[in-house]
């Protein structure tokens, strides 16, 4: 059933959703393997679909954690709210990942320590892209993290221009096989 209500939010918004089928427990594992849940004061999610990774980010989180999840599609939002209800220090807001800065203005978030992101680079606008990462790389503490997946490498060289360190991992066991980027700063 979540399969089918994935599908069906990816057809009416291919460019925004991205993806056929939600991403494996593999690749989710990948996602959170390198956040330090013991010191994490903020973690942000941008496009967090049906949850893949954000139960991974839950499951290892602190309960003292701020998780901000940002997803822009309603019925994904609708479903998020739904499911998470009753956790604590999570906040689920449906808008784009462009605007992070407002919330995090407006729940006095000084900055985060990672963000995890499913969001499609490479069928987003590039304006779209331009205003996520540079405010990605603005919210985000000094050695903090940025990850996220792509399917190709097409927009590594992009994601480059504003983070200089990127390690780079596959996962062949998601549908299709995806690169996990794990982004910082300096």
């Amino acid at each position: 059933m979540r399969i089918i209500k994935f599908l069906s939010e990816y057809l009416k918004s291919p460019r925004t959703v991205g993806a056929v089928a939600p991403s494996s427990q593999k690749l989710a594992r990948k996602m959170v393997s390198d956040i330090d849940f013991y010191n994490a004061k903020c973690i942000v999610e941008y496009g967090p679909g049906t949850g893949v990774f954000t139960d991974k980010l839950i499951e290892r989180k602190n309960q003292n954690t701020s998780l901000l999840l940002l997803e822009y599609s309603e019925e994904f939002c609708r479903q998020l709210k739904e499911k998470y209800k009753g956790h604590e220090n999570i906040l689920i807001i449906n808008d784009s990942a462009e605007n992070v800065d407002i919330y995090l203005e407006k729940y006095n978030i000084k900055k985060v320590d990672y963000v995890v992101s499913g969001l499609p680079f490479a069928s987003l606008p590039k304006s779209v892209s331009n205003n996520i990462l540079g405010k990605t790389k603005s919210i985000l503490k000094k050695d903090g993290l940025f990850i996220t997946f792509q399917y190709t490498l097409l927009k590594r060289e992009f994601i480059a221009e504003y983070f200089k360190k990127i390690d780079l991992e596959r996962v062949v066991f998601n549908i299709p096989p995806a690169y996990v980027l794990k982004c910082q700063n300096s």
